[in-house]
């Protein structure tokens, strides 16, 4: 990255609402989605800055995200790593504005288990005026088990709950 790229990406802080998760010192969260959502099967999302560039964010797999082999199911993981790309994202210093997903890539190394909380690593590559390009790794107990790249756009009128 060029010096230009680094000023563009500082670490600005944390998404509009986040409020320091009172069970996770260091953490913070939205705390819990309506029952209602679909956010709401993936858990409680926490999520902090880690240097320039750079975001993580948790989910806590429980035994209601394993598939019928045993591990966590692809659904969950792929939901949660979108949820990542947002709020760690924005951690990393993404513009702050509404996003949809334009594209996700993911890969599947390792299996993923109920118990141990799953580490989303995200690193902003690059913004531009309409779009964010972002890639990581998802970690579980210090072993990379899926890596993501993925493009959100920003779009100009939201028109899901966050617009009202």
């Amino acid at each position: 990255m060029t010096d230009d790229s680094n000023e563009m990406m500082e670490d600005v802080g944390l998404p509009r609402g986040a409020t320091p998760d009172p069970d996770n010192e260091g953490w913070y969260s939205w705390g819990d989605f309506p029952r209602s959502s679909f956010a709401a099967a993936t858990g409680r999302l926490l999520f902090r800055p880690d240097g320039p560039g750079h975001g993580i964010c948790r989910m806590f797999p429980t035994e209601d995200h394993m598939n019928m082999g045993g591990s966590i199911h692809g659904g969950a993981i792929m939901s949660f790593i979108d949820m990542s790309m947002f709020a760690g994202g924005l951690c990393a210093g993404m513009e702050k504005a509404h996003y949809v997903t334009l594209d996700l890539t993911t890969h599947f190394l390792a299996r993923g288990q109920a118990g141990s909380p799953l580490d989303s690593h995200v690193e902003l590559v690059k913004q531009t005026r309409g779009h964010a390009f972002l890639q990581g790794v998802v970690k579980q107990n210090g072993e990379n088990c899926y890596s993501f790249a993925g493009t959100l756009k920003k779009i100009k009128a939201p028109n899901g709950p966050s617009a009202r």
